[in-house]
């Protein structure tokens, strides 16, 4: 009989493309998998997938509130359904995952999307960041395995916890049948549109950007500011705002990008050492990136120059590399071959490996 896993989140499933691969990878290696995140009041029908997917309806949208009744919510639903492994996907899932996996004897595994405790969100706010420090001393230790999405963070937790953590990239499945646009027509950014994502220091600079639009394909709670500089600084010609993009959505959008955008301010360990999903959707697509000068991308780069690294987050250079990429054909073409050739490493279809050992251990 096929192993059963249930995998959490607090999303609403339909945009979450890391889940979605490592649900189907699960699934196409003979175990039974399950997805449980939440469900909103603008949440669309969740994708057609290989895997059961379910969420859950909490009252509360936001805040301690929030994590609390998901969490008791998440809990009961645990302990009337069956499962070998249970998986907490970044820590607000946690307390649920673990106390239900030790109540009934099943394995538990940490999935960090982020350095959660290192987040934007807590940075600066040292009430909520300690009660999340106080969580994570108190959960981690008790996981059966765990693995994140960088070196940089894996080694954050080793030192911490003394735990062998593991790394499973972000990579995108492979695209080599998506071939970049001879023609892109604009500059894209997509992902979260929160704060610290620099796309304050980016709108300024489409101020000396000519004949070029800029994409944003994304929401988050950045958004109405977002929206009201477009207004301030008279871009409404110029900048385009979509929204969140489905999956598939998203492959065509960047698909006929002609530069991708990757800055981040430095708000904590959280963002300093990741390692975002649209760097790799950018380099499926064959499309070369500006990316902020920190330790993962700037490695990343070093080994495949798929993109300008600024060294830091300012209007000034981040025009000065947009119009590098705009005015340089030869560099730009460079760039271009450089992410069509890796492309075939930095792909899902060889990281899943990774994952598949981990959950092959934790059952057998």
């Amino acid at each position: 009989m096929a192993k059963r896993i249930i995998l959490t989140v607090t999303n609403d499933l339909v945009y979450d493309q890391r889940m979605q691969r490592i649900c189907s990878s699960l699934k196409k290696n003979g175990f039974f998998v399950e997805l449980v995140g939440r469900i909103m009041v603008d949440s669309k029908p969740v994708n057609h997938e290989p895997y059961l997917q379910t969420r859950l309806k909490c009252f509360f949208t936001k805040g301690f509130l929030f994590y609390a009744e998901f969490n008791i919510r998440l809990f009961l639903y645990l302990l009337l359904n069956g499962f070998d492994v249970v998986c907490g996907c970044d820590l607000d899932t946690l307390p649920a995952a673990l106390l239900a996996a030790k109540l009934k004897g099943r394995k538990v595994v940490y999935d960090a999307h982020e350095y959660f405790t290192q987040s934007p969100e807590l940075i600066g706010r040292p009430v909520k960041q300690s009660i999340w420090l106080f969580l994570e001393n108190i959960l981690l230790p008790g996981v059966d395995d765990l693995y994140t999405v960088t070196h940089s963070i894996a080694r954050l937790f080793n030192d911490k916890y003394h735990k062998s953590c593991k790394v499973v990239h972000n990579y995108p499945n492979k695209q080599e049948d998506l071939l970049p646009s001879s023609d892109g027509r604009y500059l894209l950014y997509q992902g979260a549109v929160n704060i610290g994502r620099g796309l304050n220091e980016l709108l300024l600079a489409m101020l000396s950007v000519e004949e070029m639009s800029l994409y944003i394909a994304g929401d988050g709670d950045d958004m109405q500011r977002i929206q009201k500089s477009v207004i301030d600084l008279k871009l409404e010609d110029k900048v385009k705002l979509l929204g969140r993009q489905t999956p598939n959505q998203l492959k065509q959008i960047t698909k006929d990008a002609l530069i991708g955008i990757n800055l981040l301010e430095n708000r904590g360990l959280s963002y300093y050492y990741s390692l975002g999903n649209k760097t790799f959707d950018y380099i499926q697509a064959g499309v070369p990136q500006i990316l902020i000068g920190f330790p993962e991308y700037i490695a990343l780069n070093e080994k495949y120059n798929i993109g300008v690294i600024v060294d830091s987050l300012s209007v000034d250079k981040i025009e000065q590399a947009i119009h590098l990429l705009l005015n340089d054909k030869t560099l730009y073409n460079q760039l271009r071959q450089n992410c069509l050739d890796a492309r075939a490493q930095l792909c899902w279809e060889s990281e899943e490996k990774q994952l598949i050992q981990i959950y092959n251990n934790l059952v057998n």
